[in-house]
C-alpha cells in the first residue's frame, strides 16, 4: 500500500508538471507509471557501482560470443525501427518541417508503436555499460557515457507519454540509421579476422555529430514555423541535443585530433584491437574492443 501511494503521488506530480498525457498510449507496457523507469535507471547506476567493486580483484571476461549476439540484436532492432518509421511517416503524409500530434490518424499510432520500441531499446542498451564493467573497461565508463544512457531512457518515457508521434519521429529515424551502421561495425570488430577491414570508425563518429546537428535544426524548424507541436518540448530537445554536441566535440577532438608520438607510431602494428567508443545516440557504441598494448 505504501508503494502504491508513493506511485500515485509521483505520477500526480509528473502530470501536474507536464499536463494531461496522450490517451492513445495509456496501458502500454512501462508507460502508465514513472516508477519502473526510475527504478530501472537506479538499478543501472547501482550495477555500475557494485559491478566495479565485484570485478576489482577478478580477471576481465572476454564475452566475445555475447557481444556478437548483442550487437547483431541491436542492429536488427534498429533496422526494423528505421524501416517502420519511414513507412509509417510516408503513410501519414508527415511534414518534414513540422508535424503535429493528431492529423495523421492511424499513422500516428503506428509511429507511436515504433517509438515505444525506441524507448524500450534504451533499457536494453544499458548492457553497453554492463559489458564494460565485466570486461574491466572502466576508463570507458565516463560521465558522458553514463549521462547519455541514463537520461535517454527517462526522456523517452516522457516523450511516449506526452508527444509519442508527430515531430518526435525525426531523431529516432536518424538514430536508427546510425545504429544500423554502428552496431554492425561493432559486431564485426569483435571478430579478429574482420578488424583489418574496419577502417571507417572515424566516419561513424562524424556521422553521429551530423545526426545531432540535423536533429537540432529539425526541432527548431518547428519553432520557427509552428504547427501545433508543444513549444516547450522543442526547446527542451534542442537544449539536450546541444549538450551532446558539446560533449561529442570534446570527445572527437581528444580522440582524433591528437598527433601520435613517434614512439606510438613505431609500436602500433597494422592490425590493432578496435574499441567501441561511446554509444548510439551519441558517439559510438559502448561495447567493443580497445586499442591497447596487451593486444599488440
Amino acid at each position: 500500500e505504501t508503494l502504491k501511494a508513493f506511485d500515485r503521488e509521483v505520477n500526480e506530480f509528473v502530470d501536474y508538471m507536464f499536463g494531461p498525457r496522450d490517451p492513445r498510449v495509456r496501458g502500454w507496457f512501462l508507460l502508465d507509471s514513472y516508477l519502473p523507469t526510475f527504478f530501472l535507471t537506479g538499478a543501472y547506476l547501482l550495477c555500475i557501482w557494485l559491478g566495479n567493486k565485484f570485478m576489482k580483484n577478478r580477471p576481465p571476461f572476454s564475452l566475445r560470443a555475447h557481444l556478437i549476439v548483442y550487437n547483431l540484436g541491436i542492429t536488427l532492432l534498429s533496422f526494423y525501427m528505421l524501416i517502420e518509421l519511414i513507412l509509417a511517416t510516408w503513410e501519414g503524409g508527415y511534414n518534414l518541417q513540422c508535424q503535429n500530434l493528431h492529423s495523421a490518424g492511424e499513422a500516428d499510432i503506428r509511429v507511436a508503436k515504433v517509438l515505444w520500441w525506441y524507448y524500450f531499446s534504451k533499457v536494453i542498451e544499458f548492457m553497453d555499460t554492463i559489458f564494460f564493467v565485466l570486461r574491466k573497461k572502466s576508463s570507458q565508463i565516463t560521465f558522458l557515457h553514463v549521462y547519455h544512457h541514463a537520461t535517454m531512457f527517462n526522456i523517452w518515457w516522457c516523450v511516449l507519454n506526452w508527444i509519442p508521434c508527430g515531430q518526435s519521429f525525426f531523431g529516432p529515424t536518424l538514430n536508427s540509421f546510425i545504429h544500423v551502421l554502428m552496431y554492425s561495425y561493432y559486431g564485426l570488430s569483435v571478430i579478429p579476422s574482420m578488424r583489418k577491414y574496419l577502417w571507417w570508425k572515424k566516419y561513424l563518429t562524424q556521422a553521429q555529430l551530423i545526426q545531432f546537428l540535423l536533429t537540432i535544426v529539425h526541432t527548431l524548424s518547428a519553432a520557427v514555423k509552428p504547427c501545433g507541436f508543444p513549444f516547450g518540448c522543442l526547446m527542451f530537445q534542442s537544449s539536450y541535443m546541444a549538450t551532446l554536441v558539446v560533449l561529442f566535440i570534446n570527445f572527437y577532438i581528444k580522440t582524433y585530433r591528437k598527433a601520435p608520438s613517434r614512439t606510438a607510431v613505431k609500436e602500433t602494428p597494422v592490425t590493432t584491437e578496435i574499441k567501441n567508443g561511446f554509444h548510439k545516440d551519441y558517439f559510438a557504441a559502448a561495447n567493443g574492443l580497445q586499442n591497447n598494448k596487451k593486444a599488440q
